[in-house]
């Protein structure tokens, strides 16, 4: 595929959706995990292992998969560790030290909520720390419509909001996303001089490894109860090697904005799975959780719009 053909909106709504349809199934996963594996909430040792195995077996996954692709042995250059380890530190060791333990101590359905999050954060970090964009009045009303959205997932048993919020469960999840969210800004800014899909698979190998030598410092240890645990810690490493990889070259030739909001997808589709996988009661079903997947697609397109004539700059600049 040309580098070009990344700026097309028929190749970024068909990879974006990909990306989150995996990223939505990794919350009911996690949880599933949890009990194939005999961790229990408490036991955040297990939980870093657990999250380590992931993502090394992600981070191989990757470099392999590039490596049949380019038909030639993809690792990283020496300059580029410089790039791997403060990513693998953000991306991988710290967003998902918190999404495991966060997740143990809350609901798929409420943590899928939370993370949506991260795609205000992400445009936030792109414009004011990372000076990548500009914040339009376009681009601040479509993520205020689109979060608006998220948000009424939770009405949708009728019910008021739960406004529970433990500090190692939900906000935990919360860290997660911001952790999430300062990654992506750093994804683009070091795919300008180093190719994403590597750097995608080192990261992942170093940040699990970090997260292994944590679990097991802390005296963690994983119980596999028969091959459905073994299959599902491989679907799971198999949603971090393509999401990430997609979503890392959508971000190098692509404004921030243009592509993180398409994660207010992530909670819509967390939430459904979660109900059915799950078996969590929630509100996906009923006429709410219709609203909110309209009020989810105007903010998308609403950012889309708004983002046009500099996504247009962006990708002439690509020629």
């Amino acid at each position: 595929m040309k580098k070009t053909d990344w700026t097309k909106l028929s190749v970024i709504f068909p990879m974006t959706f990909i990306c989150c349809f995996l990223w939505g199934s990794a919350f009911p996963s996690v949880k599933i995990g949890y009990k194939l594996f005999s961790i229990a909430s408490d036991d955040q040792a297990s939980q870093l292992l657990f999250a380590g195995a992931r993502f090394t077996l992600s981070g191989i996954l990757v470099l392999l998969f590039g490596s049949i692709g380019s038909r030639r042995l993809i690792l990283p250059r020496k300059s580029a560790w410089k790039y791997v380890f403060p990513l693998a530190l953000v991306q991988t060791a710290g967003q998902y030290f918190f999404f495991y333990i966060g997740l143990a101590h809350t609901s798929g359905v409420k943590s899928s909520i939370i993370v949506a999050a991260s795609t205000f954060f992400a445009i936030f970090f792109a414009v004011f720390l990372f000076h990548q964009e500009v914040l339009t009045a376009g681009k601040l009303i479509g993520c205020l419509i689109g979060f608006s959205g998220v948000v009424l997932i939770q009405m949708s048993g009728g019910g008021p909001l739960e406004l529970s919020f433990a500090p190692n469960g939900e906000g935990f999840i919360l860290l997660s996303a911001i952790m999430y969210a300062l990654s992506s800004g750093m994804i683009k800014n070091f795919s300008r001089t180093e190719d994403p899909v590597t750097l995608s698979g080192s990261q992942f190998f170093a940040g699990g490894l970090i997260l292994i030598a944590a679990g097991l410092f802390l005296g963690g240890r994983l119980t596999p109860a028969g091959p459905a645990s073994i299959l599902l810690l491989l679907y799971m490493a198999m949603i971090s090697a393509v999401a990430y990889s997609l979503w890392s070259v959508l971000l190098k030739y692509n404004p921030v904005s243009r592509i993180t909001v398409y994660g207010f997808l992530n909670p819509v589709i967390g939430v459904i799975l979660s109900a059915v996988l799950l078996g969590e009661q929630n509100q996906a079903f009923s006429i709410y959780g219709l609203i909110s997947l309209l009020l989810v697609s105007l903010g998308i397109v609403i950012v889309n719009k708004s983002s046009g004539k500099r996504y247009a700059q962006a990708a002439d600049n690509l020629k």
